[in-house]
């Protein structure tokens, strides 16, 4: 099987671990920038070029699309499912799950616990904002914020007030989030794979950070899932149609609470908290999914139809 993954940095923990992995398991793999690729659109015949060779012999793709390239990333993924390639994230749900109002619009839909959330166009209404979450603490979160930037903590409601009004003044939109106090700072991440929890690790801030991202100094320990987080973890994948997420949650008195679905979870973090092979997963899941589409060519020509 011919298998392209899609990142700018061949180096990269997860990049090397998927493309490592699909090498022993007998598959010609190669690392695209998907930022060097150029799209060729015209009638009935989709075409990608990248470093001027036409790609128009690959299986699978697996994107790993950093949050900063969402746009031309997903055109790229775009165009191979045009080309009926089939892609480990489907170029509408990539979109989506970047957009964290519409991820938590959709989220609150399927069913799953949320914390209070609040999103206004520049409200002056800052105290009412405030009132709506809990008052303080609080959580301000930029939205195109990712790996814990941009995630404030307002520890009053004069530092809530300032900080909001800050974020308005430079024209920055934001979420304004109930602070969890009962989670001490830490949260889950449980890996989903093709409808199943593969992996899943909490972690913990660093002492006096309440930011639990490993990328801000946090640690990640292996953990057993309950029954009620594992059910919502595979609600909120389903519900932004992902196959591979990492699903983000808090642990609360009235139960887990989700705070975001990522539709390119790294992988170090979780395999080192967890000792499995979560790259493996991955790739079985592409090798399953090429396979049935093999067997059932309807299956391309509804992606295709819907990308």
């Amino acid at each position: 099987m011919h298998i392209a993954i899609l990142s700018r940095n061949s180096s990269l923990y997860s990049t090397s671990r998927l493309y490592g992995t699909a090498k022993k398991r007998g598959h010609d793999v190669e690392i695209i920038d998907h930022l060097k690729c150029d799209i060729v659109i015209e009638q009935d015949n989709p075409k990608i070029y990248y470093k001027s060779k036409r790609l128009d012999y690959l299986d699978a793709i697996i994107p790993r699309i950093g949050a900063s390239v969402t746009f031309y990333g997903a055109a790229v993924v775009r165009q191979f499912e045009m080309m009926e390639v089939f892609s480990a994230v489907h170029s509408q749900a990539l979109v989506r799950s970047r957009d964290k109002l519409r991820s938590l619009q959709l989220l609150a839909s399927s069913g799953v616990g949320l914390p209070k959330t609040v999103f206004t166009n520049y409200s002056k209404e800052v105290k009412k904002l405030i009132e709506s979450v809990g008052g303080a603490p609080l959580i301000v979160k930029l939205l195109e914020g990712t790996q814990g930037h941009g995630v404030v903590l307002g520890p009053t409601k004069k530092a809530s007030e300032s900080i909001i009004e800050a974020f308005h003044a430079m024209k920055a939109r934001v979420i304004v989030q109930e602070f969890i106090e009962e989670s001490k700072g830490s949260d889950i991440r449980a890996f989903v794979v093709d409808g199943k929890v593969v992996g899943a690790m909490k972690r913990q801030g660093k002492e006096g950070e309440f930011r639990s991202n490993l990328h801000q100094g946090g640690t990640g320990t292996l953990i057993k899932l309950t029954k009620a987080e594992r059910n919502a973890a595979l609600t909120a994948a389903q519900a932004m149609d992902l196959q591979i997420a990492g699903v983000d949650m808090l642990q609360s008195d009235r139960g887990p609470l989700i705070l975001e679905v990522n539709s390119s979870p790294g992988l170090e973090g979780i395999e080192k908290a967890t000792e499995k092979d979560i790259a493996a997963k991955v790739i079985e899941y592409v090798e399953k999914a090429v396979e049935e589409r093999k067997r059932n060519p309807s299956r391309k020509k509804k992606a295709k139809k819907h990308a």
